[in-house]
């Protein structure tokens, strides 16, 4: 069959089919809700979709969600795809970026990536991109923006100040030890905010651990409930480019799962620590500042979005102004000012709106000079059933072979899985993923 040139953008991301945070998904909907081209999107969860062998697209745009762990989230299939399509132009955005960083820049290369978002200041863009691969534009990006349904919620959801039942909530998780010292931020702030509060007669619920985390709309009731929250910059302190720091970590810590951090940043973090951060503001702080709850931060830059004692209350990392912290807390009438000057600056304006964001990300594709034409009002959809004619199949086929995986996934933590792992490559040649084993 020829190939066919379909004006417009296709997005590839991923997405589990199950219970998970929103943002990935309010991203996605932006393109095609807020660009000027035709947009379609493709989640690799279900498979390659046979409809999209022959189709060449003007453009075509990785989301984030493919590369947060490795093996990337797309199966053989799509890399044929992609090494074949030597006429789009490819955009990468990028996230979690401090790991798995040579597989990250060998894709680059390989799939011709035409210009890189990134989560790193410009100033470091010499020291990674520019160094390591053929990329010819790398431009930052935030790690979310202010979407449609954000507004939305918080419209319906943010209660008036003196209801909200909960005085300072936080949910965060332990992360692993080779994202260096600043990774630990996420637990250190709600385990010593805890330890301080106590006998200061406030509503907290603050909590750390996987198994406490909130998704979906429960968590803008939750915060919504708040009348602040804890919260530090995202992203981590250690960039392991050579990917060499994370399986000398890994291998410290299965050999002793006690190992103290102190122990760890000495022998393997100290020489990279801090030297090429990403330390930037997530969608955590805009939901805040859409459900007008106060923000208690630890001191940063915020990549230059927040700004102290205007968006939110700085707490030192020391902890050596907790009690000026608590006595801003309690004066409602600082409180208020706060959340309303976050809510009109970050919210209101449109400033960091997902609309803004794509319409400049629009511009960057006409000006890179990739074959695009608006989208024409009424125009008939011919591209959508062509993707989409097998995706029953597809969907059906998916759930079989997570059932597999479910079945086979205990496995992976007998002693000798590696000496049977071949053997269950040749019996299970339906496996969807090759990640699966």
């Amino acid at each position: 069959m020829a190939v066919r040139n379909v004006n417009g953008i296709l997005l590839l991301y991923h997405h589990y089919l199950k219970a998970n945070a929103p943002t990935i998904m309010e991203y996605v909907n932006a393109f095609p809700r807020h660009s000027r081209f035709p947009v379609w999107a493709v989640n690799t969860e279900l498979g390659f979709p046979a409809g999209l062998e022959n189709l060449r697209f003007s453009v075509v745009v990785f989301h984030y969600s493919l590369f947060g762990m490795w093996p990337y989230k797309l199966n053989n299939k799509f890399y044929s795809y992609i090494a074949r399509d030597q006429s789009s132009y490819k955009v990468a955005i990028f996230q979690d970026e401090y790991h798995y960083c040579k597989p990250r820049f060998a894709f680059v290369d390989d799939a011709k990536i035409d210009l890189i978002y990134s989560c790193y200041e410009p100033k470091y863009f010499d020291e990674i991109y520019y160094k390591y691969t053929r990329v010819p534009r790398v431009v930052m990006a935030l790690t979310g923006y202010v979407s449609d349904e954000m507004v939305a919620l918080g419209q319906r959801l943010t209660v008036p100040f003196d209801q909200r039942s909960i005085d300072v909530s936080y949910r965060g998780r332990d992360l692993p030890f080779y994202m260096g010292r600043g990774a630990r931020e996420k637990t250190e702030i709600a385990r010593s905010f805890l330890a301080r509060s106590q006998g200061l007669d406030l509503k907290l619920d603050i909590q750390v651990g996987e198994d406490n985390r909130i998704y979906g709309e429960e968590w803008y009731r939750f915060l919504a409930n708040s009348k602040a929250v804890l919260g530090v910059e995202s992203g981590v302190s250690l960039s392991d480019f050579e990917d060499v720091v994370r399986p000398q970590v890994e291998q410290a810590v299965l050999k002793n799962p006690n190992i103290p951090f102190e122990e760890v940043y000495e022998k393997y973090l100290k020489p990279l620590d801090g030297k090429i951060p990403i330390r930037t503001i997530s969608p955590r702080h805009f939901e805040a500042a859409a459900l007008r709850v106060c923000q208690i931060l630890f001191e940063g830059e915020y990549a230059g979005v927040l700004q102290p004692m205007r968006h939110y209350i700085p707490l030192k990392k020391d902890f050596s102004n907790f009690d000026q912290v608590i006595a801003l807390l309690r004066d409602r009438d600082f409180c208020h000012q706060l959340v309303e000057t976050a809510y009109e600056e970050l919210i209101a304006s449109g400033k960091y709106s997902f609309m803004k964001f794509i319409q400049e990300f629009d511009d960057r594709l006409v000006e890179s000079g990739a074959r695009l034409e608006p989208a024409l009002p009424g125009q008939p959809d011919e591209i959508t059933p062509i993707l989409e004619a097998d995706l029953p199949l597809r969907k059906t086929l998916h759930l079989i072979r997570k059932s597999i995986y479910r079945m086979y996934q205990p496995l992976r933590n007998l002693p000798g899985y590696k000496y049977i792992k071949p053997y269950l490559k040749k019996i299970l040649p339906w496996r969807l993923y090759p990640w699966m084993l």
